[in-house]
């Protein structure tokens, strides 16, 4: 899987956290025990002392600081990365306060993934990066752990492919159109599902049987988010760069462009909030 510096990580994760479907993360709540509702499987309501949420892709922890709640320290976090500086800086931020097991893994491998007594599997900004390969393997070992103690998941923040930036430019539409074909591109999962990741992965859950609900949680980036716009524009820029419909001269304007607009105009992105319980 291709790496994340904790600089990004870092930079992103306030407009993350501000996009959440406030819904879908209350639910996920209740089903840990965590919320004004809990959740009850044969008629007894489940408690967070009996809880272990699976968090793959979980980079420094960013799910679970989503997830933060009266008795989520009771909570057992079992963080899964194919990155070890990553799962080490979660351990330094949340070691001391959090039952938290680490796990460095490679996410691809389905069948070697810790998920054994979880209530539920979380990931976040991690299946536009994954293949459908991968995914319906892991939607088909979720099915497989309802015989016995039943699992949901939470995937937030899958990018659905569409950004809107205000001033527009007349190079937008392109430099999106390549951007998504270069989300499709293996990023150490396989062929990634890109835009198609939500659509996807809530077909093969519904398949199998699991109650779906979907949200919307757009990044909503203005001039306060001047430093993620301009790290997002240069990362957009240089994923297209060699694409053959991009003309480098009309991408160099757009790039100049959009960072001289970076901390006064806006920008919409996308994504998708799943969650799946049995």
């Amino acid at each position: 899987m291709s790496g994340f510096s904790i600089t990004w990580l870092n930079l992103r994760e306030a407009a993350d956290q501000c996009a959440r479907d406030a819904m879908l993360k209350q639910h996920a709540l209740d089903w840990l025990g965590l919320g004004t509702s809990a959740a009850l499987v044969n008629g007894i309501a489940l408690t967070p002392q009996q809880a272990i949420v699976v968090d793959l892709g979980a980079g420094t922890g960013a799910t679970l600081r989503a997830l933060s709640a009266p008795g989520s320290q009771q909570l057992v976090w079992r963080l899964v990365d194919s990155d070890g500086d990553l799962l080490d800086e979660a351990i330094v931020r949340h070691g001391k306060h959090y039952r938290i097991e680490d796990y460095q893994a490679d996410l691809a491998i389905v069948g070697e993934l810790p998920l054994g007594g979880a209530r539920l599997v979380t990931a976040s900004a991690l299946f536009d990066l994954a293949s459908a390969a991968m995914v319906d393997a892991l939607v088909t070992r979720l099915a497989a752990m309802r015989s016995g103690w039943p699992c949901g998941l939470y995937a937030a923040l899958n990018y659905d492919g569409t950004t809107e930036w205000l001033p527009a430019h007349p190079y937008d539409i392109a430099v999106l159109s390549a951007f998504n074909q270069d989300q499709r591109r293996d990023k150490g999962m396989g062929p990634a599902l890109g835009p198609a990741a939500a659509d996807h992965l809530a077909t093969a859950l519904r398949r199998v049987g699991f109650t779906v609900q979907t949200g919307n949680s757009p990044w909503q980036l203005s001039g306060d988010d001047a430093a993620l716009v301009q790290e997002l524009i240069n990362g957009i820029a240089a994923a297209v760069q060699t694409a053959p419909a991009i003309d480098a001269e009309r991408l160099r304007e757009w790039r100049r462009f959009r960072l001289t607009h970076a901390a006064t105009g806006s920008c919409t992105v996308g994504h998708i909030d799943i969650l799946a319980l049995p």
